[in-house]
């Protein structure tokens, strides 16, 4: 069950509108419409974990590996950082289409990805970053 559903789920077993979830978070109602839609997912750790507060429920419970990696990939790298992160995992998953390695090898396939994807990430901005901007824990 993804991200969206868990909400939505969440949201309706208590009775909330999404106005009411929307002022309890602090976010706008359209910003909960867009998680329920899977348009879009909290970028703020926060979230996830007020989230889990108001449902009464395990800040793990809202977190998928990818919904994990994106929200890394969006506060490291901002939201081309997070288009990119989108992209490798629907390019990933285009490579297990119809294959036959087990869903265990896939997801370790997976993991070492996003970790080789963070790691380059991180290289890159180091190299190609001018100094007078790097942020100084970076040399």
């Amino acid at each position: 069950m993804q991200f969206r559903e868990r909400l939505r789920e969440e949201r309706e077993r208590l009775s909330l509108t999404q106005t009411e979830l929307a002022e309890q978070l602090g976010v706008s109602r359209n910003t909960i419409v867009n998680y329920e839609r899977g348009a879009s997912h909290p970028r703020e750790r926060r979230i996830y974990s007020k989230l889990a507060e108001i449902f009464g429920v395990d800040v793990n419970y809202f977190l998928t590996d990818d919904e994990v990696f994106l929200t890394e990939a969006e506060a490291r790298y901002g939201r081309k950082g997070t288009l990119e992160a989108e992209e490798l995992l629907e390019q990933a998953a285009a490579l297990f289409a119809g294959g036959t390695l087990s869903e265990t090898d896939q997801i370790a396939f997976l993991h070492d990805m996003q970790r080789l994807f963070l790691d380059s990430k991180d290289k890159a901005r180091k190299k190609f970053t001018p100094k007078k901007y790097r942020d100084t824990s970076d040399d």
